[in-house]
């Protein structure tokens, strides 16, 4: 007998991340906690804030940047179906091999999950709605599918985030395994960490476990790092409104934004950004520089009244 763990329901009333976050995006937020109770705790996970949310939902609220209108639900469905299957395939469920070796036939044999190597940097393979409908994704999101399978059955699957390359590890008293999602499940030694990795040897705690926050982070900043690449400000702003929500005196993101503001030629708020940036860094390394662009949009916008 085996029973999946889901997550509670999304309430209909719920709205997303960013409809939280006000037009000027300087991290006013409109807290309705009862309602919104997903998309607070995910700005609380991201704040370092006591929070209960699971990864799944997490994943999904930051998808909603791409895709603000997903059906979450849906979503989280498909995830218990594929708890089910693989739990039905475990010759022993209470067997971590057999778990493992469940799991990884079912994800990428079966139903045919693999890494997106042909378009690598497009965002949609950081947003775990898309990776759950066409099956392929970067190494993070096919990693929070197969914890969350683990999850729901009670299996003790954590992430791993290697340098360049984030992976997972099963561990119980009996079982311990590095497993590599992107690469069809592969199991890991030490040697072919280190290739991953890009690196000699393994530092002490390269292998650690990271927390949700950890993951949620790494996910959002893929997409940051991607919508900078692909010159696309508006998106990038999202990003950044985001964690400017969650972290309101995180200066370096004031600093980003300003940038993505100038990009999209929003010249005052662009300079009231970079004014907040040295506010909350007054002995900033780049202050001379700031200030000369603070200088020439002030001076941009004086032309022109």
């Amino acid at each position: 007998m085996y029973t999946v763990r889901r997550s509670e329901g999304y309430g209909k009333a719920e709205r997303s991340v960013l409809s939280l976050i006000k037009p000027s995006g300087l991290g006013a937020i409109l807290r309705a906690r009862v309602k919104e109770p997903e998309v607070q705790s995910l700005l609380d996970l991201l704040g370092r804030r006591p929070s209960r949310i699971e990864l799944d939902r997490a994943a999904l609220e930051i998808a909603r940047i791409e895709y603000p209108d997903l059906d979450a639900g849906l979503c989280i469905t498909q995830l218990d179906h594929h708890a089910l299957a693989v739990a039905e395939r475990a010759r022993d469920l209470s067997d971590g091999r057999s778990f493992v070796e469940a799991a990884n036939e079912y994800l990428f044999v079966e139903a045919g999950f693999r890494g997106n190597d042909e378009d690598y940097y497009n965002p949609e393979n950081s947003c775990l709605n898309r990776v759950l409908e066409t099956k392929r994704g970067i190494p993070i999101t096919l990693s929070v599918i197969y914890m969350e399978i683990a999850r729901r059955l009670s299996k003790t699957v954590s992430g791993v985030g290697l340098p360049g390359h984030f992976v997972i590890r099963y561990d119980d008293p009996e079982y311990s395994a590095v497993i590599d999602p992107y690469h069809g499940g592969a199991i890991l030694d030490a040697a072919q960490c280190c290739q991953l990795a890009q690196v000699e040897s393994l530092d002490h705690g390269m292998l650690d476990p990271v927390d949700r926050r950890h993951i949620a982070m790494r996910m959002i900043n893929n997409l940051r790092g991607i919508y900078f690449a692909r010159r696309e400000p508006a998106k990038a702003l999202q990003v950044l409104d985001l964690l400017i929500a969650a972290v309101p005196d995180s200066a370096d993101e004031h600093k980003q934004r300003a940038v993505a503001l100038l990009q999209q030629h929003r010249m005052r708020e662009a300079l009231g950004a970079f004014k907040r940036y040295l506010e909350l860094s007054p002995e900033a390394p780049d202050r001379e520089r700031i200030d000369e662009q603070i200088h020439n949009i002030a001076f941009w916008i004086a032309s022109r009244n």
